[in-house]
């Protein structure tokens, strides 16, 4: 009997070819799921992902640029407070340096700031916390008609500006410190509004009139004295000239001695008057 046609053999054979195509297809399995192993590794190493799903280049990247803006903000905060800090440098410089008195009150009316020009006009070391009340209450408005019966304090005639209303011009005040020192100054008062049009306090602008006044003063007086010489002048001309009348009408030696005297007595009193005059001027010339 051949062997080929024996069914043992053939069923061996059959299990052989199974058992060979199984060990190759196992063999072949194993070889790509090793393959698949080591790529993927490999791959983890050069794109691993972050929790969210995101490459971990991608998340350091987001975190400097994060870094990057922070640095940014924190070098603008530091410009704008070296330009804050300049411009309030520059403003305390230029309100020390200014003639004119500046004062800030706040919704209360209290100071919170003032130059030192104030502080001279109003006789105080520091006036930061006093209320307007207490900053002039040995002051006293200057009005136009004194007897008009307007008479009010300083702080009314300010009320409308410390209450964020309105400004307030042309306020002139007589004041006197406690050093005994009299000022004249005009108080011009405005309200300090935000950008939303809230009130945020009222700024007082003291300008000096002191010299101003002593000037019209001594100008006055000056005018009331020129005034009464050029009366004493015309009267003693007057009499001069009826005495020289009577002269030329009368030459009576009798009555030319009585007018001759009248003559002198008058040159004796303009005599007097303008030398007088002439103290005066050279007084008031050294005073001012």
């Amino acid at each position: 009997m051949s062997p080929l046609v024996n069914p043992t053999v053939l069923r061996m054979a059959v299990l052989l070819f199974a058992a060979l195509a199984a060990f190759g297809l196992g063999l072949f399995l194993i070889r790509r799921l090793r393959k698949n192993l080591v790529v993927e590794p490999e791959s983890m190493n050069y794109a691993p992902l972050a929790a969210e799903g995101l490459p971990v280049h991608a998340y350091h990247a987001v975190i400097q640029q994060l870094k990057q803006q922070k640095h940014e903000l924190a070098t603008q905060q530091l410009s704008d407070r070296r330009k804050a800090k300049a411009s309030d440098s520059l403003s305390s410089t230029v309100l020390s340096n200014l003639s004119c008195g500046v004062l800030f009150l706040n919704t209360a009316g209290l100071v919170r700031q003032a130059n030192s020009a104030a502080r001279k006009l109003l006789g105080f070391a520091s006036p930061v916390g006093l209320h307007v009340a207490d900053l002039f209450h040995r002051a006293s408005l200057r009005l136009e008609n004194p007897g008009s019966g307007s008479e009010s304090s300083v702080e009314q005639a300010l009320a409308p500006a410390l209450a964020g209303k309105s400004a307030v011009r042309g306020l002139v005040v007589n004041h006197f410190t406690r050093d005994g020192e009299s000022h004249v100054f005009e108080v011009t008062a405005s309200p300090v509004l935000a950008e939303d049009a809230s009130f945020m306090g009222t700024t007082l602008l003291l300008t000096d009139k002191t010299d101003i006044e002593r000037i019209r003063h001594d100008q006055k007086l000056h005018q009331e004295i020129s005034s009464e010489l050029a009366l004493g002048l015309r009267n003693s001309l007057t009499a001069i000239a009826g005495y020289a009348q009577q002269l030329a009408c009368n030459p009576g030696p009798e009555l030319t001695r009585q007018l001759a005297g009248g003559i002198a007595q008058e040159a004796a009193q303009l005599d007097r008057t303008i030398v007088s005059f002439l103290g005066g001027a050279r007084a008031a010339t050294t005073s001012s």
